[in-house]
C-alpha cells in the first residue's frame, strides 16, 4: 500500500510540476536530493556501525546478559504467558534495551526474531489445544500485540538516528533533542503500558 501511496505522490508532483513549467527545477530538485540522500546513507551508516559495534562488544562482555536479568521482571510482567527460558524472553530484551539506546536499526533484527518466536509459541498453544475448543489462526496473540504496542512506543534515552539527521543538516546542537525526546518516549511509552494492561484484564 505505501509503494502504491509514494508513487502516487511522486507521479502527481511531476505532472503537476510539468503542467507549472517548472521540470527544470524537478529535474535539478531530483539530482540535488539523489546526493543529499547518498551523503546522508553514508553519515548514518558510519553512526550505526559505530552503535552497533559498541552492542556487539557490550553483549560479548556480558552487559547485555546483565541488562537481560535486570530487566527479567519487567519482562515477566509484560508477557507473563512466555515460559521461562524461551528464546522469546532474550529477543524482546535485546530489542527493548536496543530501542531504549536509540538503535532503531540494530533493534529490527531481534525484534522480527522476537515476533518469530512468539509466533511459534502460539502455534504450540493452538496445537496443544482440548478438541473443541477453537483459536482462530492468523490472529496475533495477546503477547504479539503487547510486543508490538511497546516496540513502537519505546522509551529513548539516546536517540542516536535523530541525533545523526540533526547532525547531518547542520544542527548547532545535534544532541539538543535528548530532554525533549526522553519526556516525549517517556509519556508514550506510559500510555502504552496502561493500554497493555488494561487490554489485557479485558
Amino acid at each position: 500500500m505505501l509503494n502504491y501511496l509514494w508513487a502516487g505522490m511522486i507521479v502527481i508532483g511531476i505532472l503537476y510540476g510539468a503542467f507549472q513549467g517548472n521540470m527544470a527545477d524537478i529535474t535539478n530538485a531530483a539530482l540535488d536530493s539523489s546526493k543529499e540522500a547518498v551523503t546522508l546513507c553514508i553519515t548514518m551508516m558510519g553512526v550505526m556501525s559505530l552503535w552497533v559495534g559498541l552492542m556487539e562488544i557490550a553483549t560479548k562482555a556480558g552487559i547485555i546478559q546483565a541488562a537481560s536479568k535486570a530487566m527479567a521482571p519487567v519482562i515477566r510482567f509484560f508477557f507473563p504467558n512466555i515460559p521461562k527460558g524461551h528464546r522469546a524472553n532474550e529477543y524482546i530484551t535485546t530489542n527493548f534495551i536496543a530501542n531504549i539506546l536509540g538503535l532503531g536499526w540494530a533493534a529490527t533484527p531481534a525484534g522480527l526474531q522476537a515476533m518469530e518466536a512468539l509466533g511459534e509459541l502460539e502455534n504450540d498453544r493452538r496445537n496443544g489445544m482440548a478438541p473443541g475448543i477453537v483459536r482462530k489462526k492468523g490472529i496475533a496473540s495477546n503477547e504479539m500485540c503487547t510486543f508490538l504496542i511497546l516496540n513502537i512506543s519505546s522509551l529513548q534515552l539516546i536517540p542516536i538516528n535523530i541525533i545523526a539527521y540533526r547532525s547531518q543538516y547542520g544542527s548547532v546542537n545535534p544532541a539538543g533533542i535528548v530532554g525533549a525526546g526522553l519526556i516525549a518516549t517517556a509519556i508514550s511509552t506510559l500510555v502504552a503500558c496502561l493500554f497493555c494492561r488494561i487490554k489485557e484484564k479485558l
